[in-house]
């Protein structure tokens, strides 16, 4: 490149970072909206095969459902387009204010049943393979053992914490919990109807400090690399674009997950009723990161311990950050795609 292309490039680039719109805009995978409802819009994404296999992507909440498709490059549903493959997805849009009695329940006992019955129909009846990112891998795996007569052939779970004893900053935060039993910051959360997803995108930037940190130095010595700056910003349409939790839910994650560990012990309790991980009787892919500073390996890899209905779980690595792992195309892509080809 040429000294004067050199520094038109960075010109432009500066530009459209400082006063434009950005660099690069989303390219969705093309997909069909099968179904409208609130908090359960479900998508098929175009281009399978009559016959290719359903696999179900379930996004956590707190994080826009276009984390399985971020970018060309960096889209899961494309890969698995790609591989053979039919995706669908479940997109439980924008949580509000009015959503604040919704809890675990609503996901385990309706959105996600829903959305499994359908794209099994869809498929002329086909045995569904879930994909879950975070909580969202948690919520499959509730689904699974709290209705075994679901048509779900496969689990995998990318990031998934099943064990808060192993979550960074759990241990300081039933400390302080403690004091009260939990119940100040029970009542917070209920007074102002859940997590706001301004809250939830400044804790998630705080888990990528350094990021934030090296950001103006990263951007000076990129500002001729327009695609890595590219990649940059698809990851920051992420993490502005990310939603909150309803309160109900968020205080049945602070209270059955941080403070009592539920998921840890393999038994999680909503009220009277108790949901075990054993009953899941399907096989099971976990992804853990080892670099993870959202949910830490050694709490996805617990799952190992608690599922011990399923005929086979699978314990993977893969490098990069809680987003990173589930981008990982040559580690947890690969690892998928292995284990959707094995079950049988």
């Amino acid at each position: 490149m040429s000294l004067a292309d050199t520094v038109s490039t960075a010109a432009r680039n500066a530009w459209a970072l400082t006063f434009g719109t950005g660099i690069g805009a989303p390219e969705p995978t093309p997909s069909t909206v099968l179904s409208d409802a609130p908090h359960r819009e479900l998508r098929r994404y175009d281009g399978a095969a009559d016959g290719d296999p359903a696999v179900l992507l379930v996004p956590p909440l707190a994080a826009p459902a276009f984390c399985f498709d971020l970018s060309p490059e960096q889209s899961l549903a494309r890969f698995l387009l790609e591989s053979g493959r039919a995706p669908y997805l479940v997109d439980y849009g924008d949580i509000t204010f009015d959503d604040r009695r919704m809890g675990f329940e609503d996901w385990i006992d309706d959105i996600l049943p829903e959305a499994i019955r359908q794209v099994s129909a869809d498929r002329g009846g086909q045995p569904v393979d879930l994909v879950g990112w975070s909580i969202g891998g948690v919520l499959a795996l509730l689904t699974a053992a709290a209705d075994p007569t679901l048509p779900i052939r496969s689990i995998t779970a990318v990031g998934a914490p099943l064990s808060y004893n192993h979550m960074v900053g759990v241990r300081e935060l039933r400390a302080l919990a403690r004091l009260d039993g939990g119940r100040t910051a029970t009542a917070a959360i209920r007074a102002v109807g859940g997590v706001s997803a301004q809250l939830t995108r400044i804790a998630y930037r705080a888990t990528a400090w350094d990021r934030e940190l090296k950001r103006p130095f990263f951007i000076a010595s990129n500002l001729t690399d327009t695609a890595t700056l590219e990649k940059m910003q698809t990851i920051d349409r992420f993490q502005n674009s990310l939603p909150g939790y309803p309160g109900r839910f968020y205080n049945q994650l602070w209270g059955r997950f941080m403070l009592n560990n539920d998921i840890g012990k393999g038994v999680v309790r909503f009220g009277d009723r108790e949901i075990a991980l054993a009953d899941v009787t399907v096989p099971v892919l976990l992804v853990g990161g080892p670099t993870d500073a959202i949910t830490a390996a050694a709490a996805v890899e617990h799952g190992t311990v608690t599922l011990t209905g399923a005929p086979e779980v699978r314990y993977e690595t893969a490098p990069g950050s809680h987003l990173g792992i589930l981008i990982a195309r040559d580690a947890t892509w690969t690892y998928l795609d292995k284990f959707l080809r094995d079950v049988v």
